[in-house]
């Protein structure tokens, strides 16, 4: 019997890919070349920039201690205003209505006021009160009813020493802070399944344990990214604290120099300079956070997607 003989059918031809091409793009970026070489033209060529007398001023101790006083206050009054946060945004989430009411209005309070109107009012408060006295109210009358002698005032604050410089504008930041913080926490505890919540009370874990071990931890992969945001504005909102005053304030401390010598530009441009610098360096920490928050996300769709790859690579094979 012959042997039957098949005919193989005659392999493909070679696909030519042809790229794509994007006159669009080159156009685009020659545009931004041209534009880029016109400003930094602009910057070394304008004399009223003086460089080199910004960056003998720039430096100097006083302007080196208004950056650690910036750097404090912003640390101090995230800090202050991401507790407060947690603190309202779980009382806004109580099913209690006087909690939650109480959070409302605060919250509505706070962002309502401009940072800059808030930190004028707050530094002007000592002349509202003079001393502030904690203790039972209506003190007098009620020790009379007694028959004693004297009051029930158990602390007394001099609000001209409370609501002046530093401690001023460090209550005016925390305090409007705390209330965006409260709405930034409330939306990352919402994101949370409310399942797992569920699974902790039938587990026996009581609601503090179940937030702390549970609803906020899962929570952080949503609070940090617009909590790094809102320390960069508050970097940024330091400089509002001439309202109070702070003098040993970074842009306090820039703008004196600039008006004392009549060389605003070149102390404006020393400012901004100061404020790219650090608002980088916090940049910087808040991609490592947020990349410490967030792993373990997605994993599992890219095994997933490496195994059908695999797959797919095994069966071409054969």
């Amino acid at each position: 019997m012959a042997a039957e003989t098949t005919t193989r059918p005659a392999p493909p031809e070679q696909i030519r890919a042809v790229p794509v091409r994007h006159p669009g793009r080159w156009i685009g970026t020659a545009v931004i070349a041209v534009l880029a070489a016109m400003f930094v033209h602009m910057l070394v060529t304008n004399a009223a920039f003086q460089w080199a007398f910004m960056f003998d001023n720039m430096f100097t101790p006083p302007v080196l201690r208004g950056a650690q006083t910036t750097l404090i206050m912003t640390v101090l009054a995230m800090v202050i205003g991401v507790l407060l946060g947690i603190v309202f945004a779980v009382m806004r989430l109580s099913p209690n209505p006087v909690l939650s009411g109480a959070a409302w209005v605060y919250v509505w309070f706070f962002r309502a006021i401009p940072r800059y109107v808030l930190l004028f009012f707050f530094a002007n408060l000592g002349a509202l009160y003079g001393t502030y006295e904690l203790g039972i109210p209506f003190d007098h009358q009620l020790m009379g009813l007694l028959g004693l002698s004297g009051d029930l005032r158990f602390l007394g604050l001099n609000g001209n020493q409370i609501f002046a410089g530093f401690t001023a504008g460090l209550l005016g930041l925390a305090l409007s802070e705390g209330a965006y913080m409260a709405e930034i926490v409330r939306a990352g505890m919402q994101s949370v399944d409310p399942g797992q919540t569920e699974a902790a009370s039938a587990l026996g874990m009581s609601r503090g344990a179940t937030l702390r071990r549970i609803v906020l931890p899962q929570a952080m992969r949503v609070i940090v990214p617009p909590t790094g945001n809102e320390t960069i504005a508050m970097l940024k909102d330091t400089s509002l604290l001439i309202a109070v005053p702070v003098t040993s304030e970074l842009n306090f401390q820039l703008h004196a120099i600039g008006s004392r010598t009549f060389q605003i530009i070149p102390l404006a441009v020393a400012s901004i300079l100061w404020y790219l610098a650090l608002a980088s360096l916090l940049m910087i920490g808040q991609y490592f956070v947020e990349r410490r928050f967030s792993r373990g996300v997605g994993s599992r769709e890219t095994r997933a997607q490496r195994a059908e790859r695999q797959a797919r690579t095994v069966g071409g094979t054969h």
